[in-house]
């Protein structure tokens, strides 16, 4: 890129004081990971390629769908079905074809999040569920990553940065230092069940880019230690301080072999209830060992599965065949997942807290279409 072009494409910025064309450059050589390209991400990610982060990544397996639209502006009807990462590469590239943008297109798992996250400075939370949140704070402290925290529901945002290195040597606290244990399943509603209005994630994630660009910078105050909420309402926001405790860094895995055996789904689910896995996840289970696939439709149902081993034990006789099941982890999945849903909920009634029960969420027919495209 040359001289001219630089001052012409970032010039409103780089006049201002204390910017200039230093301050642009370690944009320029900054490499930042936004994980997720929804609500928080689309806009987290506008910015941060307007301003020129010279190197960023987007991580998602998702499908842009008709509900998504309301808040994830930059997608359109005619991006329906596509992946989201990939959609949002090509037409980030467009805002701005002097940058690396590489579009990660899986969904992120604890088996190979260390390797996705190593290559990147600081890295941006912008998923929805408390599972991955864990996950990606627990990868960033084993990797010394600074994290940038969003979250929305409803009504209200929060903003936080973590595991920054401070000048003391030491790091600021991190996601477990707020919250030490996951809430269980159904304690604290997603965006899926509790709503959100669509232009909050549209603040919250552009409260997002701006602290990643105050990290860059060093130009004003990032959310160290602190954690923002901001109230739609009435356009509200206080922060509150953030300590590092002692006690919670025995939650974060020892290194990485530790990270990779943890259950992170699991940890976030209540051992009473059901816990639902989409299709990605199930692909996953289905590839280990020591772990019961169970098919709850009739014999005669369509269509037979030979891809990967499993046992075909009708609902209504699920609980008189409950001592053919060995292992410790079970899923069970039907045609639509229905049927899957209720057999998993009375093996959890049965077993309480001794075994994992998983359903297949849509059923086979979800996973063959997951299959198809792989």
């Amino acid at each position: 890129m040359s001289q001219e072009s630089l001052y012409e494409r970032y010039h409103r910025q780089m006049i201002l004081p204390d910017f200039g064309l230093r301050t642009q450059q370690l944009l320029q050589t900054s490499k930042v990971l936004v994980l997720g390209a929804g609500g928080l991400g689309c806009p987290a990610l506008q910015y941060l390629v307007g301003a020129g982060v010279g190197h960023i990544g987007i991580v998602d397996g998702d499908q842009v769908s008709l509900s998504n639209l309301h808040r994830q502006t930059l997608f359109t009807s005619d991006d329906i079905g596509q992946n989201k990462a990939e959609v949002a590469a090509k037409k980030l590239s467009r805002l701005n074809s002097d940058i690396h943008i590489e579009a990660i297109s899986l969904h992120l798992t604890n088996h190979y999040a260390l390797d996705v996250i190593k290559g990147y400075d600081i890295i941006v939370d912008g998923t929805d569920n408390f599972a991955t949140r864990y996950m990606i704070n627990d990868a960033c402290v084993l990797l010394d990553k600074t994290l940038v925290y969003g979250a929305v529901s409803q009504y209200e945002g929060q903003v936080a940065v973590f595991n920054h290195l401070l000048p003391t040597g030491e790091h600021s606290a991190n996601y477990r230092d707020i919250f030490p244990d996951p809430p269980k399943e159904g304690s604290v509603l997603n965006c899926v069940d509790a709503g959100v209005l669509g232009v909050l994630p549209g603040i919250i994630g552009a409260m997002q880019a701006a602290e990643v660009i105050k990290l860059i910078t060093g130009i004003g105050e990032p959310l160290v230690n602190q954690l923002l909420t901001y109230q739609f309402n009435n356009h509200q926001i206080f922060t509150v301080k953030i300590t590092p405790q002692s006690k919670t860094s025995s939650f974060i895995p020892a290194d990485a072999t530790a990270f990779k055996a943890i259950d992170y789904v699991w940890l976030c689910s209540s051992p009473q209830n059901t816990l639902e896995v989409n299709a990605d996840e199930f692909d996953q289970l289905a590839s280990q060992k020591n772990i019961d696939i169970v098919d709850v439709r009739e014999l005669h149902e369509l269509p037979v599965v030979h891809t990967f081993g499993h046992l075909r034990i009708p609902l209504l006789d699920l609980k008189e065949s409950v001592g053919q099941l060995k292992n410790d982890t079970v899923v069970v999945f039907c045609q639509s997942g229905m049927r899957s849903l209720q057999a998993a909920k009375e093996l959890s009634a049965l077993w309480g807290d001794t075994k994992r029960v998983y359903s297949l969420q849509g059923g086979i027919l979800s996973w063959i279409r997951f299959a198809e495209k792989k």
